[in-house]
């Protein structure tokens, strides 16, 4: 059926924002496309439980499949949208369907950074993005098997600690002088360097990869620029990632390394809305607009889009956080550390149960990276959000409870 809303994407996002408009009163026609085979999933597993097989894939869904039945949402996996017609308010598929719309919500998310060097296309070099991705490296991790992560961030960090959970031998190769280096405090990357190898990685620091080189018609090992050389049987590139906004450009929608969104998750055509990975938002608390990659960004932004196509009052703007599971350590982070001028460290690094508080010049919260501590990270969430000025001497004091320096 034409007409009502089409969403473009199946992910967190755009599931998310099918079941949020009924939620919220919609009682039109609504026609979520998805790329996959598979209904909404979460993505976050894919990297930990997932790839240790502790989950089933009914446990990945975001709802059961039945759900998309029951409140007339018409879902079509394995649909791929070709273009946007914004004057006809047409997509067209990749099967020759053109679907029409009233409103289109696009949430076509982020792809995988490619790794441009010799060897990247060989078998048994692979990327975490989708649930097949996942399929594809847990049959590769057996007890013993060599892997080499090529990037030193969370998605890799994950991986990582997933294949040792698994019994395979590890090395990350990460180009930057740290870990984590674009996206986490010089503590954390400290921290999780030394978690990283005392679970048995092999963790090396600028190591900028020149070539894949292979055996048999197969990875076999990865070949750095200043020669080192490092045996594997499987490689997982996770180099960051993307903004899927082609057809939004293709379409005349304004992208600047993501489709340009305003507060209620508007693009720049008065009837296309754009949620999640594939967006620039604007970030209310820092002044700014930003992509941003999160389960609780893409959520937020289905609620501004379900909330202003249902007529219901915008949602509060919420800080953005983060979080990432390594091992039996789970990091929680809460805002963005712009104009930091200061950090504070709370709490036991050595205990693995630690705080980072980012402070700018006024004295005012910017961020917390909380690494197994939940008070740190419900209390920042607060702080942050509030902008509150805080005694470093009194952060730094854990016998101070984070409830006093709240109130």
């Amino acid at each position: 059926m034409d007409g009502g809303i089409v969403i473009v994407g199946a992910g967190h996002a755009g599931g998310s924002a099918a079941a949020l408009l009924r939620q919220n009163g919609y009682g039109g026609a609504i026609t979520l496309l998805g790329e996959e085979p598979l209904p909404p999933y979460q993505r976050p597993p894919l990297s930990k439980a997932w790839l240790k097989g502790e989950v089933g894939s009914d446990d990945l869904l975001l709802r059961p499949a039945a759900f998309y039945a029951d409140k007339q949402i018409d879902l079509r996996v394995s649909a791929r949208v070709t273009s946007i017609d914004p004057q006809a308010r047409s997509v067209m598929l990749a099967d020759g369907t053109a679907i029409g719309y009233d409103a289109l919500i696009l949430a076509t998310g982020s792809r995988l950074r490619k790794l441009a060097v010799p060897g990247a296309d060989l078998p048994g070099v692979l990327e975490l993005r989708t649930a097949a991705d996942g399929d594809r490296i847990r049959a590769a991790l057996r007890p013993g098997a060599r892997l080499a992560v090529v990037g030193g961030g969370y998605v890799g960090l994950e991986v990582a600690a997933s294949a040792r959970a698994l019994g395979a031998e590890v090395v990350v190769l990460e180009r930057e002088p740290r870990l984590l280096a674009r996206v986490a405090s010089v503590e954390l990357s400290t921290y999780f360097a030394q978690l990283h190898r005392a679970h048995g990685v092999q963790v090396e620091l600028g190591a900028d990869l020149a070539a894949f080189e292979a055996r048999d018609g197969r990875v076999a090992g990865a070949l750095l620029r200043d020669g080192r050389r490092f045996e594997c049987d499987v490689a997982v590139v996770g180099i960051g990632a993307l903004a899927n906004d082609t057809l939004a450009s293709a379409a005349g929608l304004a992208c600047q390394d993501g489709i340009v969104v305003d507060e209620n998750a508007r693009t720049s055509h008065e009837r296309i809305h754009a949620v999640g990975d594939c967006t620039r938002r604007p970030v209310p608390r820092y002044g700014r607009a930003l992509r941003l990659e999160s389960v609780p960004n893409a959520l937020e932004q289905a609620k501004q889009a379900a909330a202003y196509l249902c007529g219901k009052p915008v949602p509060k703007a919420e800080v953005p956080w983060f979080w990432s599971d390594q091992y039996d350590v789970r990091l929680q982070i809460v805002g963005m550390a712009f104009d930091v001028a200061r950090t504070v460290v709370r709490g036991d690094v050595a205990a693995g149960r630690f705080a980072v508080f980012h402070l700018a010049a006024d004295g005012a919260l910017q961020a917390v990276e909380a690494v197994n501590s939940p008070p740190e990270f419900v209390a920042g969430k607060m702080l942050v959000a509030a902008g509150k000025v805080i005694d470093p001497a009194r952060l730094a004091d854990a016998s101070i409870s984070m409830k006093e320096l709240a109130a």
